[in-house]
């Protein structure tokens, strides 16, 4: 029997849960604070600043599970193939460029605009019958007992928005995809004892523009994401469809006030980002966006559990925030609505268990991807440089190809291109980095000790091919335990 679904929150993991509801023939009522975003007149109130998508398989595999054959179709069509990551640095004075690839076998990530994505999401919801949304309200209330909830109907003028009408409505379930700074679970708070944890780190971010070249080409090489790793301070640049890419600086608070107060921009990325000035963006260009484009915090947010009962569930940044560095906030929170809608078909007349199974299973995933995302700072801004990081991902990529019994995969890899928990990713990750290490240390230090090491040519290659025999014959050993 049809049941009313109020979803909180436009935004794609919002519409995405809204889709999945309408499918199963709910009636569906979206409420969102902002005004339409397809609206031009949205645009001025910035609702499409976002740093872009790395869409990985995660979020593909919950947009395919929709059961709308076209929704896939529609949104990798705008999307553009990233093959891995290209390192921007200086080598002996010389600015270089390194290509390090995403996966072993080819696999890509796919760089969206959010506000594209979004905006097919809702596309697809408006042609759907027992859809209907409500822009410009504000969740002022929630009684997940009596189902009940209260929104104030905003009225804009001039530049701002200003309350008016107030409305109760009564609903079966409510889905909370506001976000971050989520009403829906403060409310939620009110009825549940929940466990509750935010951290802000210590990077704000700042979003710049590159254009094409005056011929109408990319200024990089576009199929990958771009990264100038400076340990305290990134810069990113990710492909746009338009020949266009969206960047990224990333620094330190304290960072970012000096710079403030010097105002020596330009000549700040000229020191730490090889290539950007003025072959990326014009010096005035540079100063001008670094002046005008906002310099926001990083928040990442972790809380248990994430329903009340059979009334209320939140999903998304609402119940796991995290920061960008592993490109999993998204796709988490797309796949966040998979799985709970696996478990309302799966107890389709017990919400109240499905809830709790869901929230069981889901929050140990969602907290390992916050911690990951959070550690992955260390290996772009730092690691991506050291040939330490090269060499055990060149071990682990060969292993994975020529020894695919085993079931080795780098950490990578599985969190990027498969849908395996993030938790259970974490377990494997961790059986072989204790395989890895008691394995290479022994294998190099029989090398140093019998006198190769790089004393004769081809020493590297030696001990490349000595190392990955050994780990070989470990992971053949390993092998039940890893797949266990």
């Amino acid at each position: 029997m049809p049941q009313k679904f109020v979803v909180v929150g436009a935004g794609p993991v919002g519409s995405l849960a809204a889709l999945y509801a309408a499918v199963r023939g709910h009636d569906v009522e979206i409420y969102e604070l902002r005004p339409d975003l397809r609206d031009p007149n949205t645009t001025p109130l910035n609702f499409a600043k976002s740093i872009n998508l790395a869409l990985s398989e995660r979020g593909i595999n919950s947009l395919r599970e929709t059961g709308l054959a076209s929704l896939a179709d529609a949104v990798l069509g705008e999307t553009f193939p990233m093959h891995g990551r290209m390192i921007h640095v200086r080598k002996q004075g010389q600015y270089v460029r390194e290509a390090q690839l995403y996966d072993a076998r080819g696999k890509n990530l796919l760089a969206m605009d959010r506000t594209g994505l979004n905006k097919t999401l809702l596309d697809h919801l408006e042609s759907m019958p027992n859809v209907r949304f409500f822009f410009s309200h504000k969740l002022v209330g929630v009684d997940f007992k009596k189902k009940l909830a209260w929104f104030e109907r905003q009225t804009k003028s001039s530049d701002s928005f200003s309350s008016n009408t107030e409305i109760e409505l009564k609903f079966d379930f409510m889905i909370g995809a506001d976000g971050a700074h989520s009403a829906v679970r403060y409310h939620l708070m009110k009825f549940v004892p929940m466990s509750y944890q935010q951290q802000y780190i210590d990077k704000l971010w700042c979003q710049f523009h590159v254009p094409p070249t005056e011929d109408g080409d990319f200024r990089l090489p576009p199929n990958y994401l771009h990264i100038w790793p400076q340990d305290e301070a990134m810069f990113i640049a990710l492909p746009n469809l338009d020949k266009t890419f969206t960047a990224t600086l990333f620094l330190t608070r304290s960072g970012f006030e000096q710079l403030d107060g010097s105002g020596k921009v330009v000549e700040y990325f000229y020191q730490k980002f090889p290539g950007v000035v003025p072959d990326l963006i014009t010096g005035n260009e540079l100063r001008k966006q670094y002046t005008t484009n906002q310099h926001l915090p990083l928040i990442s947010i972790k809380c248990s559990p994430y329903h009340f009962a059979s009334s209320g569930v939140i999903v998304g940044d609402a119940a796991h925030a995290m920061v960008p560095f592993y490109g999993q906030g998204m796709n988490a929170g797309l796949e966040d609505v998979r799985v709970l809608f696996e478990f309302l078909d799966k107890y389709p007349l017990d919400r109240a268990r499905a809830l709790k199974a869901y929230s069981e299973q889901r929050t140990p995933d969602a907290q390992t991807i916050n911690d990951l995302a959070l550690r992955n700072y260390q290996e772009m801004a730092s690691d991506v440089k050291k040939p330490l990081y090269l060499f055990r991902k060149w071990l682990e990529e060969t292993l994975d190809l020529y020894l695919p019994s085993a079931g080795w995969a780098t950490q990578y890899s599985r969190v990027t291109f498969s849908n395996m928990r993030y938790s259970e990713v974490q377990r494997r990750a961790q059986m072989q980095a204790r395989i890895l290490n008691g394995v290479v240390g022994f294998t190099l230090a029989a090398f140093v000790g019998s006198g190769f090491w790089f004393a004769k040519a081809g020493g590297v290659a030696r001990v490349k091919m000595g190392v990955l025999r050994s780990i070989c014959w470990a992971a053949q050993r390993a092998q039940k335990l890893v797949q266990s």
